[in-house]
């Protein structure tokens, strides 16, 4: 008995280690972003001076402003575009299925770097000036396949004969997509619309090669900062926390609010 109360309290410290690992870097920022002075490393007072300080810099506000824009536009698109796909494909032929799928993990696997190149000779080949719209497509690229790779399980779930018994009972091919197809795989498009719209919010690598003309992500801007010391980094990265925390909580939080709702009716 005492053998398994020692293995059960071991566990429990093994955990909170690990979580302490993962969210004291989080923490730490958070808390420093309130800090009075520049130091990084002694809380000399609670302040909002660096959150003024960064609502003051032209080229933050700037760069949260494309950083959302371009993750909420590219998240749109990416799920519309890789839901149409993933549920085209379980229609395909299995060779032809097979075949997209491999072609779908290319840009998951590759390096975002090599991606990024990529991008920027292709961009330079067929003359597109780098600015929003380079940015905006590139985003959109590689998105599509996250999206694709989370609906894929759930449409293979479903049953195969699920559409044909709709059209059989007189609902039109439209009808049969949006209120039989989407609504059994919306969990599956629910997490490849977080995971898009993470990789987008996130991405450095693949934006700092295609993006120019002073179009500036969050990531991009946190990059030029970072070779000095400047506490406005922190405030600025407390945004990106609560923005991703917001949005994970409307994602987790709206499904337990329809399904109350639709036991109540």
């Amino acid at each position: 008995m005492k053998d398994k109360h020692k293995t059960s309290f071991a566990s429990k410290i093994y955990v909170m280690l690990i979580l302490l690992f993962l969210y004291f870097p989080i923490i730490y920022t958070v808390v420093f972003s309130f800090n009075e002075t520049r130091s990084l490393s002694v809380f000399e007072g609670f302040s909002f001076k660096w959150y003024q300080k960064m609502l003051k810099d032209s080229s933050m506000v700037n760069a949260i402003f494309y950083t959302i824009l371009v993750a909420v536009i590219a998240t749109a698109v990416s799920t519309v575009a890789g839901t149409i796909t993933a549920i085209g494909l379980s229609g395909s032929r299995r060779i032809l299925r097979k075949i997209i799928n491999e072609v779908n993990n290319l840009p998951i696997l590759n390096p975002d770097i090599v991606t990024g190149i990529g991008l920027l000779m292709f961009f330079s080949a067929i003359a597109i000036k780098k600015g929003l719209m380079t940015l905006l497509l590139a985003h959109i690229m590689f998105c599509i396949p996250f999206v694709i790779l989370s609906i894929m399980p759930k449409i293979r779930t479903l049953d195969p004969n699920l559409a044909d018994a709709a059209l059989d009972l007189g609902a039109t091919p439209i009808q049969a997509l949006t209120k039989v197809i989407v609504p059994q795989i919306m969990p599956g498009i629910i997490s490849g619309a977080l995971i898009a719209f993470t990789m987008s919010f996130d991405d450095f690598v693949i934006s700092y090669f295609v993006t120019g003309n002073g179009v500036n992500n969050i990531s991009i801007v946190v990059y030029t900062m970072s070779k000095r010391i400047n506490p406005s980094i922190n405030a600025l990265s407390t945004v990106i926390i609560i923005i991703i925390t917001v949005v994970l909580l409307i994602a987790n939080i709206l499904p337990i609010i329809k399904e109350k709702r639709r036991k109540t009716k």
